[in-house]
């Protein structure tokens, strides 16, 4: 975990304080890019390691959190409009950030987190049009400036997430019924935050086969467990 100093530092993994015992791993990405799926194996992958890892969700994994969930994702509302749909997704993660994801960290536990403030920049900011920089202060306002120490983002492009979707069994939410032109936006949201963030941030290609894209991930995890410490080579 790091701690906001500065939106320059703490956002791009500079020198920061390392205040906590544990590790903070999010996952990003445009619907459809098999975060769900690399979570799953990477929490696995931590667990034989001997690491005591959990897996919690945004928005959710605390009751009010759940609560704005249905809310915000519930395909028959309309939806709210763009900044009040952000501020409720701030909400919810100032109640997880506070009750579920600092807790587990102090105790020296690592937490891997499907989505974090990274989709508000890429959502609300740039695919509402709301602003990413705006944003920024706002999630790390809410968040008492936690960054995580590591984002995957699974990069897949707009047409290939809507192929996907389509192929789900599931219902689309309310979110994932938004047009081709809104997803477009949101993956140029995503790597306009890889290109700005890229020293926290680490690029994957989510068209590569799941086993394939798993190594990369492990690869990447196994580097930051080594550098902290965590594991010998």
């Amino acid at each position: 975990m790091v701690i906001y100093k500065n939106k320059i530092a703490g956002i791009s993994g500079s020198a920061v304080d390392n205040a906590s015992k544990g590790i903070f791993i999010t996952f990003e990405g445009v619907d459809g890019s098999g975060k769900t799926t690399q979570i799953k194996l990477l929490n696995k992958f931590l667990k034989e390691k001997g690491f005591n890892s959990f897996i919690t969700r945004e928005p959710g994994g605390t009751a009010l959190g759940d609560s704005i969930r249905k809310l915000l994702l519930n395909p028959e509302n309309n939806g709210p409009v763009a900044r009040a749909e952000a501020l409720l997704f701030e909400a919810a993660r100032a109640e997880l950030t506070e009750k579920v994801i600092r807790p587990a960290l102090d105790k020296g536990k690592i937490v891997i987190c499907d989505r974090y403030f990274d989709s508000t920049l890429a959502y609300q900011g740039f695919a509402r049009g709301l602003g990413i920089d705006s944003l920024l202060d706002l999630s790390l306002w809410a968040t008492s400036g936690l960054v995580p120490d590591i984002t995957f983002l699974l990069s897949l492009d707009a047409s290939d997430s809507e192929k996907r979707l389509d192929r789900q069994s599931r219902k689309r939410d309310r979110i994932e019924h938004e047009d081709g032109d809104f997803k477009k936006k949101l993956q140029e949201g995503y790597n306009e935050l890889a290109g700005r963030f890229k020293e926290r941030i680490v690029l994957i290609d989510a068209n590569k086969e799941i086993n394939k894209i798993f190594c990369d991930i492990k690869l990447k995890m196994l580097e930051l467990l080594i550098s902290r410490g965590w594991l010998t080579q």
